[in-house]
């Protein structure tokens, strides 16, 4: 997330009503309802975990243990556990 200054961006009546809430704060602006994208989404993470715990999945479907994926892949057993039960 970036901070941009207030300052910069607002008209200075809009600036001064919210100086009255938050001053020399941090002020999170939540995006409009359809523009909200969803956690990892812009990063692409969120599908680099979804590929990764797919991997897990078919390891543990050719046999793999619990415990050695969760040594493979430096999660807990219980992490793993969740994984390969979730779908």
């Amino acid at each position: 997330m970036k901070h941009h200054n207030a300052a910069a961006l607002l008209p200075a009546a809009l600036l001064q009503e919210l100086q009255g809430y938050v001053q020399g704060g941090y002020l999170y602006v939540p995006a409009k309802g359809t523009a909200r994208k969803a956690w990892g989404e812009v990063s692409g993470y969120r599908q680099e975990l979804d590929r990764r715990n797919e991997a897990i999945r078919e390891a543990r479907r050719r046999g793999t243990s619990l415990e050695a994926l969760a040594q493979a892949y430096h999660l807990s057993v219980s992490a793993i556990r969740k994984i390969v039960y979730q779908k």
